[in-house]
């Protein structure tokens, strides 16, 4: 038969028992717990892109995961999540973002607007955080620009072609003209070799 431990003793083994795995368990959870790994820190697009705000976090706790926007119209807050449970996408990002479970968010159709700074924090459920930023550069593909340049080169073709064709005609007109010389001088040859012998 097993008796249960009697006295203070007792109490004290299993009471200091339950206090060391209590501070392994957080000994594992303190600070350094979170880690981020931001590959892209500087991401270029164009107007209507989609870009991926890549990142990969790892925590051993559960993680909350805020992706912040900090331009010169001011902060927005775009999506917060925890991983495995809510997610909670501000009104003005609605149809435009997706998550994924490493961190990364995916923007959809991209304006001049959604250019600047891009932070994230990942806090662990014991409070441990850990920042990282991205800054994305967004640049307007300019029409007129290429449709300038596209009437520029159909005009530049069309006077080529004209010049071409002019100088064909030049030509064309030159060798007409030399070979109507060249009969011409060879009869007025011939006449005055007639005259000659007459004369004689």
């Amino acid at each position: 038969l097993m008796r249960p431990l009697q006295g203070c003793r007792g109490r004290g083994v299993v009471v200091g028992t339950v206090t060391l795995c209590l501070a392994a368990g957080c000994a594992l959870q303190t600070p350094g717990g979170v880690t981020l790994v931001v590959p892209q820190p500087n991401i270029n697009a164009t107007v209507a892109q989609n870009i991926l705000l890549s990142v990969e976090y790892s925590c051993r706790g559960v993680a909350t995961i805020e992706w912040k926007h900090v331009s010169s119209w001011g902060t927005t807050k775009i999506v917060e999540w925890k991983s495995g449970n809510y997610i909670n996408i501000s009104t003005a990002y609605k149809d435009r973002v997706t998550t994924f479970e490493n961190g990364s968010i995916q923007l959809l159709n991209v304006g001049m607007r959604d250019a600047g700074y891009y932070f994230i924090t990942v806090t662990e459920e014991h409070g441990t955080n850990t920042y990282g930023t991205i800054i994305v550069n967004v640049y307007e593909i300019i029409y007129e620009d290429l449709h300038f340049v596209a009437v520029l080169f159909a005009f530049l073709a069309a006077v080529s072609a004209i010049l071409i064709c002019f100088m064909w005609l030049c030509n064309k007109s030159l060798h007409l003209f030399q070979k109507k010389t060249t009969h011409k001088l060879t009869a007025s040859t011939t006449e005055e070799i007639e005259l000659e012998t007459i004369e004689c």
